[in-house]
């Protein structure tokens, strides 16, 4: 059996940015930080006490009292982005057949809110007051779980966890059930809430976050010679995938066409990338070879750009190595200076941006690239959106335990 194409045709996002997915793209193409000091905890005793974190998120807007209160915050805003995904797509699901479509959806961390808040419980009045609620809260399979009970998704439901490359696994996945016959309609994407008191303490103490508490809307700088740091990000961003023919006959508005995939290991250490690029690198040649594309093709680069002093320098050289000289002439950039680092979550809001790209033509910027690196010498878009005809681009998520992922999408030509 050939394999079958898959389509975007539904983006929701709950972001730093905005709580939808137009809000957001236009606050990108602007340039706007999401960064600002941390209000949900005491931060006064942490080395970072800014985040870009998500705003005015109000859950009686979406749930019961009941079901808020059995959700964690990502799995509320898995659920939210969700929510505005099914119906940018058109999509009537008690129409479709339920056993013909799944949810597949990635978290790096899933519930560590509701995990800090039930230790505090337990510490403070005893084992015995532990919420009956607390592991389907916790659990990161709960937002997958959760969602498919939402949308009657009665086909292939899990979550992947791969660090931060773990919604480019879930996306992956998720084209591939199509592409197989396993599913008419998945329902993908990530969700992170880990803007917690522990959550930050841990990376800020592995010094991976920027301390820039003075000016925390010029934290992120991707590629910036001066950066210092991630800033960590939350909230979620899915996306509806679909097999052409299915869309076709409803006429569904097609956002852009899923086409290639590659997934490595640096197999190299826990955290930090291996020297040479080599992972990231393989995985980007893999996505062009499934896609059955060359290098020239690619238009765009939605760089995982962290922040980080090694991820990307590393990240910069793997474009080198699978561009050549024309790294120097394909458009780099990372959302990140902007949204944050939303850890699982990252790669379904990069895609879902990389794929207004294509429709819109425009290349969100890198904001805050002010001092030149000569070690990322490459075109990263600096501080202006910028319009451009994008027919390919490729996105890449690279996670600790080396784990990398790159997806190639193209603009939809029937």
């Amino acid at each position: 059996m050939s394999r079958r194409r898959v389509v975007i045709t539904g983006l929701g996002t709950v972001s730093p940015l905005g709580l939808k997915m137009q809000e957001t793209w236009d606050n990108l193409l602007q340039g706007i930080s999401g960064a600002s000091e941390v209000t949900s905890f005491d931060a006064s005793e942490h080395g970072t006490k800014f985040a870009c974190t998500v705003s005015n998120f109000e859950p009686e807007q979406h749930f019961s009292k009941l079901e808020a209160r059995r959700y964690d915050p990502f799995t509320q805003f898995l659920l939210a982005a969700g929510d505005e995904a099914v119906a940018d797509s058109g999509l009537d699901m008690a129409t479709e057949d339920p056993q013909r479509a799944g949810c597949i959806v990635g978290t790096g961390i899933g519930g560590i809110i509701e995990l800090e808040r039930t230790k505090e419980v337990a510490m403070a009045k005893g084992v015995r007051r532990v919420s009956p609620f607390f592991i389907p809260k916790m659990i990161v399979n709960s937002g997958a779980g959760q969602a498919a009970i939402r949308f009657n998704l009665q086909g292939t439901s899990f979550s992947t966890v791969s660090a931060c490359a773990s919604s480019g696994h879930a996306i992956a996945m998720a084209a591939r059930a199509i592409q197989w016959g396993e599913a008419e309609i998945i329902l993908t994407g990530g969700s992170e809430a880990a803007t917690s008191s522990l959550g930050m303490a841990g990376f800020s103490a592995m010094k991976a976050l920027s301390v820039r508490n003075d000016d925390p809307k010029r934290a992120s700088r991707p590629f910036d010679k001066t950066r210092d740091g991630f800033v960590m990000g939350e909230g979620s961003t899915c996306l509806v995938l679909e097999e052409l023919e299915h869309a076709r006959a409803r006429g569904a508005r097609i956002y852009a066409e899923f086409v290639g995939y590659g997934s490595t290991d640096d197999a190299h250490h826990i955290t930090a990338p291996k020297e040479d690029g080599s992972g990231p690198m393989r995985a980007m040649q893999l996505a062009l070879q499934d896609g059955c594309l060359n290098p020239e093709d690619v238009d765009y680069v939605n760089a995982h750009g962290t922040s980080t002093q090694l991820n990307d320098r590393i990240e910069t050289l793997a474009l080198k190595h699978v561009f050549g000289d024309r790294a120097y002439k394909v458009p780099v950039s990372s959302i990140k200076s902007m949204v944050g680092h939303l850890l699982g979550a990252s790669g379904a809001i990069e895609l879902a941006v990389s794929a207004k790209t294509i429709c819109e033509g425009k290349i969100p910027p890198t904001i805050n690239y002010e001092v030149p690196d000569p070690d990322c010498d490459l075109d990263y878009v600096p501080n202006e959106a910028r319009e451009s005809d994008v027919k390919v681009v490729i996105s890449n998520s690279l996670g600790f335990g080396g784990h990398n992922t790159c997806l190639a999408i193209q603009r939809f030509e029937g």
